[in-house]
């Protein structure tokens, strides 16, 4: 299967001698969900920086289809990878519509406008994740699972082969969180790549084909849920007791839940 986005030995500092990124690797294929899980402060969110082409590591390398993608420009990178922060209210109340179309623009000139062809894509991102009824309302009047559903549809327009999401289970009720995430391994069945931060480890349990587990900058486990979200290993990313729950069925045995223990009163 082919790697679209490989990270070889990535070490990254922001001040000289005092790296937050220590030998990072990991590899993205087709159709994919990585999570990558820890701590605040343990490193995931300047992995993604790096991930994405934004931020270039102090040594090591990301290649993209094979090429180093500081070699792309910032153009042909953002029609390769799309990035979804976390969700946030913009200056000015956008329709719904207009937000998605603001994922076209790596795909037109400076000072291109949307075609015809590019309202296409757009309304069709928008079907995608089951919001077309919504089209004309201003995002600011969404809900918290409907915005981030809209920030995906407009990933989709922008028609990039992976999508970076920060924390996409923040600040959401289950219902939504399960709403969005049904929808990314929708997406990835059909060949779309995702790499998801998240301090939510039941929704890695449940929807990630890899996990990298970080800790202070390191990768403590990176690869299957199975091999990465054991008690031993959650236990010391996150510094606390852990407890994983099985489910034996046909003489197999499942994960189903991760809880934390309760300290000894």
């Amino acid at each position: 299967m082919s790697r679209m986005l490989e990270a070889s030995d990535i070490t990254h500092a922001y001040t000289a001698g005092v790296p937050v990124l220590r030998g990072i690797s990991l590899t993205l294929e087709p159709g994919t969900i990585l999570y990558l899980l820890g701590r605040n402060g343990c490193g995931k969110t300047t992995l993604m920086q790096c991930l994405s082409g934004a931020l270039k590591p102090t040594s090591g390398q990301i290649a993209l289809d094979g090429r180093d993608i500081h070699t792309y420009t910032s153009t042909e990178r953002a029609q390769r990878i799309g990035l979804i922060p976390q969700l946030h209210t913009p200056a000015f109340a956008y329709t719904v519509r207009e937000m998605i179309l603001m994922g076209r623009a790596p795909h037109l000139g400076l000072f291109g406008t949307p075609s015809k062809a590019d309202y296409v894509v757009a309304d069709d991102a928008l079907a995608s994740v089951g919001l077309a009824h919504y089209r004309d309302r201003p995002y600011t009047q969404l809900s918290g699972g409907e915005r981030q559903l809209v920030l995906i549809a407009r990933g989709l327009a922008q028609q990039c082969r992976v999508l970076l999401m920060d924390e996409p289970d923040s600040h959401l009720d289950l219902n939504n969180q399960q709403r969005v995430m049904e929808i990314v391994a929708r997406l990835a069945a059909e060949g779309l790549s995702f790499i998801v931060t998240s301090h939510v480890p039941n929704n890695a349990l449940t929807y990630a084909h890899r996990v990298l587990l970080m800790k202070a900058g390191r990768a403590l486990s990176y690869g299957d849920p199975a091999y990465t979200l054991t008690e031993l290993l959650l236990s010391e990313a996150y510094d606390m007791e852990t407890e994983v729950i099985y489910e034996t069925a046909g003489g197999s045995r499942t994960a189903r839940a991760i809880l934390p223990k309760r300290r000894a009163s």
